[in-house]
Protein backbone atom coordinates (compact mmCIF):
# COMPACT_ATOMS: atom_id res chain seq x y z
CA UNK A 1 0.00 0.00 0.00
CA UNK A 2 1.26 3.74 -1.00
CA UNK A 3 1.23 6.22 1.97
CA UNK A 4 1.60 9.72 2.19
CA UNK A 5 2.56 12.14 4.88
CA UNK A 6 2.17 16.13 4.00
CA UNK A 7 4.81 18.23 5.62
CA UNK A 8 6.74 21.28 5.21
CA UNK A 9 10.10 19.00 4.82
CA UNK A 10 10.81 15.67 3.47
CA UNK A 11 10.52 12.73 5.57
CA UNK A 12 12.86 10.19 4.56
CA UNK A 13 13.31 8.90 8.12
CA UNK A 14 10.24 9.03 9.84
CA UNK A 15 10.61 8.65 14.17
CA UNK A 16 8.64 9.57 16.81
CA UNK A 17 10.90 12.01 18.72
CA UNK A 18 9.45 14.59 16.15
CA UNK A 19 5.68 13.80 17.05
CA UNK A 20 3.42 15.95 18.92
CA UNK A 21 1.59 14.18 21.76
CA UNK A 22 -2.34 14.58 22.68
CA UNK A 23 -3.64 14.38 18.72
CA UNK A 24 -6.56 12.32 17.38
CA UNK A 25 -4.16 8.68 18.22
CA UNK A 26 -1.92 10.03 20.55
CA UNK A 27 1.69 10.68 19.70
CA UNK A 28 3.50 9.00 16.29
CA UNK A 29 3.78 9.36 12.69
CA UNK A 30 0.72 10.46 10.27
CA UNK A 31 0.17 8.76 7.27
CA UNK A 32 -2.63 8.60 4.27
CA UNK A 33 -3.39 6.55 1.60
CA UNK A 34 -5.56 9.63 0.35
CA UNK A 35 -3.18 11.96 -1.55
CA UNK A 36 -5.35 14.59 -1.68
CA UNK A 37 -5.72 14.41 2.16
CA UNK A 38 -1.66 14.70 2.39
CA UNK A 39 -2.22 17.74 0.30
CA UNK A 40 -4.78 19.48 2.93
CA UNK A 41 -1.83 18.42 5.92
CA UNK A 42 0.13 20.35 3.44
CA UNK A 43 -2.13 23.76 3.42
CA UNK A 44 -1.23 24.53 7.04
CA UNK A 45 2.57 25.10 5.99
CA UNK A 46 1.92 26.75 2.77
CA UNK A 47 -0.44 29.30 4.51
CA UNK A 48 2.08 30.41 6.84
CA UNK A 49 4.98 30.60 3.85
CA UNK A 50 6.50 27.25 4.27
CA UNK A 51 7.06 24.59 1.24
CA UNK A 52 4.20 21.87 1.08
CA UNK A 53 6.30 18.37 0.75
CA UNK A 54 4.36 14.95 0.57
CA UNK A 55 6.47 12.43 1.42
CA UNK A 56 5.54 8.85 -0.19
CA UNK A 57 6.37 5.57 1.61
CA UNK A 58 5.55 1.96 1.02
CA UNK A 59 4.00 0.00 3.69
CA UNK A 60 4.19 -3.66 4.46
CA UNK A 61 0.48 -4.60 5.12
CA UNK A 62 1.78 -7.34 6.96
CA UNK A 63 1.96 -5.00 10.03
CA UNK A 64 -1.56 -5.70 10.30
CA UNK A 65 -0.75 -9.56 11.68
CA UNK A 66 2.38 -9.35 13.24
CA UNK A 67 1.51 -6.02 15.68
CA UNK A 68 -0.58 -5.06 17.61
CA UNK A 69 -3.66 -2.63 15.33
CA UNK A 70 -6.14 -0.89 16.13
CA UNK A 71 -8.75 -0.18 13.20
CA UNK A 72 -11.82 1.88 12.99
CA UNK A 73 -13.95 1.32 10.68
CA UNK A 74 -16.17 4.52 10.89
CA UNK A 75 -17.17 7.51 13.37
CA UNK A 76 -18.33 5.63 16.48
CA UNK A 77 -18.68 5.78 20.17
CA UNK A 78 -15.23 3.94 20.53
CA UNK A 79 -13.49 5.89 17.84
CA UNK A 80 -14.52 9.27 20.10
CA UNK A 81 -13.91 8.15 23.16
CA UNK A 82 -10.13 7.09 22.05
CA UNK A 83 -9.90 10.78 20.60
CA UNK A 84 -10.92 12.18 23.56
CA UNK A 85 -8.22 10.12 25.78
CA UNK A 86 -5.64 10.85 23.42
CA UNK A 87 -6.19 14.59 22.86
CA UNK A 88 -6.39 15.13 26.64
CA UNK A 89 -3.48 12.62 27.19
CA UNK A 90 -4.95 10.11 28.63
CA UNK A 91 -4.03 7.27 26.88
CA UNK A 92 -2.37 4.19 28.11
CA UNK A 93 -3.20 1.68 25.55
CA UNK A 94 -0.23 0.26 23.45
CA UNK A 95 -1.05 -0.02 19.95
CA UNK A 96 1.76 -0.10 17.39
CA UNK A 97 -0.94 1.29 14.87
CA UNK A 98 -4.06 3.33 15.06
CA UNK A 99 -6.10 3.39 12.00
CA UNK A 100 -8.95 5.42 10.69
CA UNK A 101 -10.83 8.53 10.28
CA UNK A 102 -9.59 11.81 10.86
CA UNK A 103 -10.82 14.24 12.92
CA UNK A 104 -11.09 17.49 10.30
CA UNK A 105 -12.33 20.39 11.19
CA UNK A 106 -16.36 19.61 11.25
CA UNK A 107 -15.53 16.74 12.62
CA UNK A 108 -13.41 18.36 15.47
CA UNK A 109 -16.55 20.75 16.09
CA UNK A 110 -18.53 17.87 16.96
CA UNK A 111 -16.10 16.51 19.20
CA UNK A 112 -15.36 19.76 20.63
CA UNK A 113 -18.92 20.24 21.35
CA UNK A 114 -19.22 16.53 23.26
CA UNK A 115 -16.52 17.28 25.18
CA UNK A 116 -17.62 20.28 26.74
CA UNK A 117 -20.69 19.05 27.51
CA UNK A 118 -23.04 20.60 24.93
CA UNK A 119 -23.75 18.03 23.54
CA UNK A 120 -24.42 14.25 24.61
CA UNK A 121 -22.36 11.25 23.43
CA UNK A 122 -25.42 9.64 21.36
CA UNK A 123 -25.72 13.57 19.71
CA UNK A 124 -22.32 13.30 18.87
CA UNK A 125 -22.12 9.71 17.41
CA UNK A 126 -25.48 10.96 15.15
CA UNK A 127 -23.74 14.25 13.49
CA UNK A 128 -20.41 12.08 13.10
CA UNK A 129 -22.72 9.11 11.31
CA UNK A 130 -23.29 11.92 8.35
CA UNK A 131 -19.33 12.34 7.89
CA UNK A 132 -17.70 10.61 5.41
CA UNK A 133 -14.37 9.92 7.22
CA UNK A 134 -10.80 10.51 6.00
CA UNK A 135 -8.25 7.97 6.73
CA UNK A 136 -5.07 8.74 8.48
CA UNK A 137 -2.89 5.66 9.98
CA UNK A 138 -0.79 6.27 12.87
CA UNK A 139 2.71 4.76 13.40
CA UNK A 140 2.98 4.72 17.71
CA UNK A 141 6.16 2.76 17.89
CA UNK A 142 9.63 2.60 16.33
CA UNK A 143 9.03 -1.21 15.44
CA UNK A 144 6.00 -0.14 13.51
CA UNK A 145 8.13 2.60 11.78
CA UNK A 146 11.78 0.91 10.77
CA UNK A 147 10.05 -2.39 10.06
CA UNK A 148 6.77 -1.80 8.20
CA UNK A 149 7.43 1.36 6.28
CA UNK A 150 9.51 2.93 3.54
CA UNK A 151 10.58 5.74 1.99
CA UNK A 152 9.65 6.15 -1.73
CA UNK A 153 10.07 9.73 -2.86
CA UNK A 154 8.71 12.86 -1.62
CA UNK A 155 7.30 16.20 -4.26
CA UNK A 156 6.65 19.59 -3.73
CA UNK A 157 3.34 21.03 -4.36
Amino acid sequence: MILYHGSFAEISRPDLLHSRPNVDFGKGFYTTPIYEQAVKWCGKFKRRGKNGIISHYTFDESAYKDLKVLVFEDYSEAWLDFILACRSGKDSTNYDIVVGGVANDKVFNTVELYYDNLIDKNEAIRRLRYEKPNLQICFRTDVSLNKYLRFERSEQI
